[in-house]
């Protein structure tokens, strides 16, 4: 049975164990032409540009992963309110919380996804430096590669070797320690930076806070002790991806806060600021509109219609008052009116004869 779960094993590690070696193998062609093959440094950095790769390509998990820890944070008051209504029948309570999940797409699992991602990627490089130590290759490193792996050295320290597996190397001991410690801190500030920063105050109480707290101390100690039985060159491994992880987290926070966070109030701050060094308006205040937005616009000034004089005639000016009617029997005014009438049609009579 045993047999049987070791191939399946060995199955799975196979391409693993080939593209790490590969990457490995790729790097070490670089540094190694500048460095020297045997150089432990050029070892290092191709440890340090693996790391990177590996890093680089899991970027869309890491997305994922800050999706998904921002959407638990926010749904933690929800939660509550599902904890107080069904908290007297567990299994109707997490029925409704992963409908809430679901609701929200929200996966609880995706925060997990890169670390557990890396941990194959990770056993493979303890497999093919920890067979090196013992001078077997794997993966694509050839006999010659393994044997440079073997002795390089950085500070009098062997990085095949670890803290456990010194052979009373007091270089080894020392770099081991120092390294060990790096990557404790380094994992336990990138969970401060995440819940000191980037948390809400409704989130800071319940049980999702409550295992935040626990993978706090509890992955920082974890690691302390596991890591000095890690060789060097995984310590390596293992430190640079936790600065990785801080410096991208860091970044995440700073420019794209959780709302009603210490992170969202200080990116407010800066803004402001900001907008106020550029002389830029607040966008929350209300832009007063100028004088010449609230002048009404006057309507264009008409020309009048050219007219003649038959038409003129017909048309009374504007704002005089009509002439009123005469009234029956009124024959003075007919005959003034007709007597106008008739000086004006001889007054045009030479007009137009001499047209």
């Amino acid at each position: 049975m045993f047999s049987t779960l070791g191939d399946i094993g060995s199955f799975i590690m196979a391409p693993l164990y080939f593209v790490t070696s590969f990457l490995l193998s790729g790097f070490h062609s670089v540094f190694g032409a500048v460095l020297g093959p045997d150089n432990g440094w050029a070892w290092v950095l191709s440890i340090v540009g693996l790391t990177l790769v590996i890093r680089a390509a899991l970027i869309p998990l890491f997305v994922k992963q800050i999706k998904s820890s921002r959407n638990m944070q926010l749904l933690q008051p929800k939660v509550k309110e599902l904890q107080k209504k069904y908290g007297h029948d567990r299994e109707r309570l997490a029925q409704e919380t992963m409908a809430l999940y679901k609701e929200t797409g929200t996966n609880p699992f995706a925060s997990c996804l890169p670390i557990l991602l890396q941990m194959p990627i990770f056993l493979a490089l303890f497999r093919l430096i920890d067979n090196a130590a013992k001078g077997i290759p794997k993966g694509v490193l050839t006999q010659q590669q393994v044997d440079q792996l073997q002795s390089a050295k950085i500070f009098g320290a062997e990085i095949s070797a670890s803290f456990t597996k010194s052979g009373g190397n007091i270089h080894v001991q020392i770099l081991a320690a120092v390294l060990v410690v790096a990557m404790t801190a380094t994992t336990f500030l990138t969970q401060r930076q995440l819940m000191s920063k980037n948390m809400p105050a409704d989130a800071m109480t319940g049980q999702y806070a409550q295992q935040q707290k626990m993978l706090l101390y509890v992955l920082p100690v974890v690691f302390a002790v596991g890591g000095i039985a890690f060789p060097i060159g995984v310590l390596f491994y293992w430190t640079t991806s936790n600065l990785w992880t801080m410096c991208q987290q860091f970044y995440v926070i700073r420019n794209n806060p959780a709302p009603g966070t210490p992170a969202a109030k200080a990116k407010q701050d800066r803004d402001a600021e900001k907008r106020k060094r550029k002389g830029l308006p607040d966008p929350a205040t209300p832009i007063e509109p100028t004088v010449a937005e609230t002048t009404p616009e006057l309507p264009a000034r008409q020309q009048p219609k050219k007219q003649t004089r038959s038409q003129r005639k017909k048309t009374p000016p504007a704002g005089a008052a009509k002439k009123p009617a005469p009234r029956p029997g009124d024959d003075s005014a007919h005959a003034s009116e007709r007597g106008r009438d008739d000086q004006d049609e001889q007054g045009d009579e030479p007009g137009r004869n001499s047209a």
